[in-house]
């Protein structure tokens, strides 16, 4: 079984220039939402760059066999699936981008550039203080049953919350017709 964070979007524009000496843009605490979060160090307008998802880059046949080695539950890992079908794996040579949380109505989106670098952009001005989150959106290959479904139960506490942070299944061609 695997999961992956999927991009919100893919964009054709230079992956940007984060200034890695200045103090950063958050600070990582524990969260009411889940284990531990990312929040504003100071406010933040919104199309900002935060921070860069890092990580080793490996294929998807790696990252199934970590996530089995790890023996992590099914809904714990810091994978994130990229648009050439490789994952960066966060829990190595990662950073403090893996620790931002799932939300349903976010404030901050993952962007794929076509270096195939990730950067977490805000969508709207976040106050200092405020917890960073975006659409996890799980590409979860097995069937969504009652169990899987209770795994991946989303805490975000939005007005929109759907229950999972798991995206839903695409229908196939023949169920459709």
């Amino acid at each position: 079984m695997r999961k992956q964070k999927n991009t919100e979007s893919s964009v054709s524009i230079p992956s940007p220039v984060l200034k890695e000496k200045t103090t950063p843009a958050y600070v990582v605490r524990q969260s009411d939402v889940h284990g531990k979060g990312v929040f504003a160090r100071r406010k933040l307008r919104a199309g900002t760059p935060v921070i860069e998802y890092k990580g080793e880059r490996i294929d998807l046949g790696e990252a199934d066999r970590r996530a089995e080695k790890r023996r992590w539950p099914i809904n714990h890992t810091y994978f994130f699936s990229l648009a050439d079908g490789r994952v960066i794996d966060g829990g190595r040579r990662g950073n403090d981008a893996r620790y931002i949380n799932h939300a349903c109505e976010p404030n901050c989106e993952a962007m794929e550039h076509d270096d195939g670098r990730v950067f977490i952009y805000t969508l709207r001005d976040i106050a200092r203080g405020e917890e960073l989150s975006y659409n996890y959106a799980l590409i979860y290959d097995g069937r969504h049953t009652p169990a899987v479904k209770r795994a991946f139960a989303c805490r975000c506490g939005t007005p929109g919350c759907t229950g999972t942070f798991l995206a839903p299944k695409r229908k196939s061609k023949s169920a459709v017709a």
